[in-house]
């Protein structure tokens, strides 16, 4: 049978934490507890109120005041108002000193000084559970838990502050909840001086400190300085994702990350900076954010010296001089120094591409590819160079153009000491001195320096034209072919554009042009009736409906819509990062 005392409706703190609570948080307790007490009496049950009890309600209702009891062994001051209570709070205060211990537990013969703590001690021997939740079969000791747990799955958040209209499962949670509002931080480091809402944050805190990681995974043997997070990790190792988002069905290993999750459905972003206006999903986010205008950086390499906003980035820079790359692809064998280029990483060999763009169909294996591919929609470059007035779509792309104004080359090679702007440009150099020509072609055995001109070289086989002349639509193999035939235009011809003056050797090739000036679009798709000023622009916008993939890896079979697609997709293979390689035609036309 369930061991049932009050502890399954009351709530309770200890005695430090009271005595942090102001006057209206302990109103607020005192109105819960006579409401539970009340709705539990309400249905027929019968509970008896301890002297601790009746100790306990009384001090909620009346704060001490200027009448007191002083015990004799203590000096201890307990309140007197007149009334019986008084002679119950010192008897109760008076037993705790002369340690007469009234009430006895037959099982393992342990002494209480009152029937409260005797109930309260009874269910440490209850070996089973005996309230378990229907919804996760999760079970709990006391009926509390058990009541709390269930808003878990109901939703249900009774207690709402009043200043911000948040809600809580808890009361506790309300009250720490509330000293976000009034600034209280009761806990104070006696080491740092650093101040803390919870007791239990401060307890967490001083383990840094100490060192001291009480809870060890038995797994892996990996310790944690929090519980919490040792039941977190322990759920990487079962694979348990206990909360499910309602809306899409995704789960997670914390019910955080739902939260956070969700706000990507409903769109709230709470955490705002107060300095540019921008909003967050979650206040550590807002947290780092804020680090870029104060220009802190608080976590600094010891082995450099070179300091970062988040204690993450450190992490991850340290496996730089350790050489440690803990995340392995079990595909291919490749590892890497976090877990996010690992899933990216993996896509590659899924072909799932999760993130598409609404305005022309195109997928992308990162959500910050599809932001910056929009930008090209939109038109947005949000990254401007203060010394030339240029702005950019990527951030790195601007941190690259700077270094043309400083004239900082950080990667140089060993071999010859030549230095570049970009780590992938020094990549390729070196290959001049090794001879390493890494990209093969399967067709003819030809072995090739570069990713892209592999990529090039692998039409002539397949006989594709990929670039057209928007002057007259016609299309070549290599782009030196493309440059040479534009020249061709650039000669006096016949017919002549009123437009811009361009001259043609043919009616039809100025009839064409003509249409870059004109709002005419010719070219119209059937599908989805959006149309196009070039035939080669609907040729590969209809791909999006046929599925058409012409584009294929020699090296592991999949295809692509575009040749570019397939350019980036080779990467995987060679493990390149983004080529920016200067005068890479004259390796195919020179």
């Amino acid at each position: 049978q369930a061991c049932v005392t009050f502890e399954d409706v009351a709530i309770s703190f200890p005695q430090e934490e009271w005595e942090s609570l102001n006057a209206a948080q302990r109103h607020l307790y005192l109105h819960v507890m006579l409401e539970n007490f009340a709705l539990v009496t309400s249905i027929g049950k019968s509970i008896t109120l301890t002297q601790t009890l009746v100790f306990k309600l009384y001090m909620y209702e009346n704060p001490l005041d200027d009448t007191f009891h002083h015990g004799k062994s203590c000096s201890r001051s307990v309140n007197s108002s007149k009334g019986s209570s008084h002679k119950n709070v010192a008897f109760y205060n008076l037993r705790i000193h002369n340690g007469k211990k009234l009430y006895e537990n037959m099982k393992c013969e342990k002494n209480f000084p009152d029937g409260y703590s005797l109930g309260k001690h009874r269910c440490v021997h209850i070996e089973d559970r005996p309230y378990e939740c229907r919804e996760c079969r999760k079970s709990f000791k006391t009926k509390k838990d058990f009541i709390v747990h269930q808003r878990v799955h109901t939703g249900e958040r009774p207690y709402e502050c009043r200043d911000c209209g948040k809600s809580f499962t808890q009361i506790n949670s309300l009250i720490v909840h509330q000293r976000v509002h009034t600034g209280e931080r009761p806990y104070e480091c006696r080491d740092c001086g650093k101040s803390f809402k919870e007791r239990n944050s401060l307890i967490v805190h001083q383990r840094a400190h100490t060192g001291e990681r009480p809870y060890e995974c038995s797994d892996c043997g990996k310790s944690f300085k929090e519980r919490n997070s040792l039941i977190v990790h322990q759920r990487g190792h079962t694979g348990e994702r206990p909360y499910a988002c309602r809306d899409c069905g995704k789960s997670f290993k914390q019910r955080s990350s739902l939260i956070v999750h969700q706000r990507g459905h409903t769109g709230e972003r709470p955490y705002e900076c107060r300095d540019c206006g921008k909003s967050f999903t979650q206040r550590n986010s807002l947290i780092v954010h804020q680090r870029g205008h104060t220009g802190e950086r608080p976590y600094e390499c010891r082995d450099c010296g070179k300091s970062f906003r988040q204690s993450n980035s450190l992490i991850v820079h340290q496996r730089g001089h350790t050489g440690e790359r803990p995340y392995e692809c079990r595909d291919c064998g490749k590892s890497f120094k976090e877990r996010n280029p690992l899933i990216v990483h993996q896509r590659g060999h899924t072909g799932e591409r999760p993130y598409e763009c609404r305005d022309c169909g195109k997928s992308f294996t990162q959500r910050n590819s599809l932001i910056i591919h929009q930008r090209g929609h939109t038109g947005e470059k949000p990254y401007e160079c203060k010394d030339c007035g240029k702005s950019f779509r990527q951030k790195n792309s601007l941190i690259v153009h700077q270094r043309g104004h400083t004239g900082e080359r950080p990667y140089e090679c060993r071999d010859c000491g030549k230095s570049f702007k970009e780590r992938p440009a020094l990549v390729v150099h070196k290959r001049v001195h090794t001879g390493e020509r890494p990209y093969e072609c399967r067709v003819c055995g030809k072995s090739f320096k570069y990713i892209s001109v592999i990529t090039k070289h692998q039409k002539t086989h397949t006989g594709e034209r990929p670039y057209e002349c928007r002057e007259c639509e016609k299309s070549f193999k290599r782009a030196c072919e493309l440059t040479e035939h534009q020249n061709e235009h650039s000669r006096e011809w016949p017919y002549k554009c009123r437009e811009c003056g361009k001259s043609f050797k043919g009616r039809s090739v100025l009839k064409k042009h003509q249409r870059v000036h004109s709002a005419e679009r010719p070219y119209e798709c059937r599908e989805c009736e959006k149309s196009f000023k070039r035939g080669g622009d609907l040729t590969q916008h209809q791909r999006v409906h046929s599925g058409e993939r012409p584009f294929k890896c020699l090296e592991c079979g999949k295809s692509f819509k575009g040749s570019s697609g397939l350019t980036k997709h080779q990467r995987v293979h060679s493990g390149e990062g983004v080529m920016s390689v200067e005068n890479v035609e004259n390796h195919l036309c020179g």
